[in-house]
């Protein structure tokens, strides 16, 4: 339940996610060269990147504070108003990848289409968007 008025100002600006990474400029290669993110901060072992209203806040954990390596499952999920777009845009970096980093773009059952890509951590990071535009996020029906 919120308590938000029809009059009040809104509050929640966006989510940025953690990335648990063992190497961190292989990380920010992946962000940065492949998926045109920007670096707009940087620490020794941590990095804040973004790109239009996504970011993620990747950190490095080596040793025994390490994260556990990724299974493959979800573990970000970026809506996009037109996935294909975004694919175009990226597939000449996308092909160098290896064969079975990228998935898509594909219809999916559950009504999305869907980039899927593995990201650094070794989980997936998947970009998509409602395949019936009444149900995007914003209710912004726009391609």
């Amino acid at each position: 339940m919120s308590n938000a008025t029809p009059h009040s100002t809104p509050n929640f600006i966006q989510v940025t996610p953690f990335m648990f990474v063992e190497d961190l400029e292989k990380a920010l290669a992946f962000f940065v060269d492949l998926l045109d993110f920007e670096v707009q901060f940087r620490a020794s072992d941590y990095a804040y990147v973004h790109r239009e209203t996504a970011g993620f806040r990747i950190w490095q954990q080596t040793g025994k504070d390490a994260a556990p390596p990724g299974t493959r499952r979800f573990a970000y999920y970026i809506d996009v108003y037109d996935v294909d777009r975004f694919y175009a845009e990226l597939k000449p970096k996308l092909d160098l990848l290896p064969k079975g980093d990228v998935h898509g773009p594909a219809d999916k059952p559950y009504g999305q289409r869907e980039l899927l890509l593995l990201a650094p951590d070794g989980n997936l990071l998947a970009f998509g968007h409602a395949l019936d535009k009444r149900y995007t996020p914003t209710g912004d029906s726009r391609t």
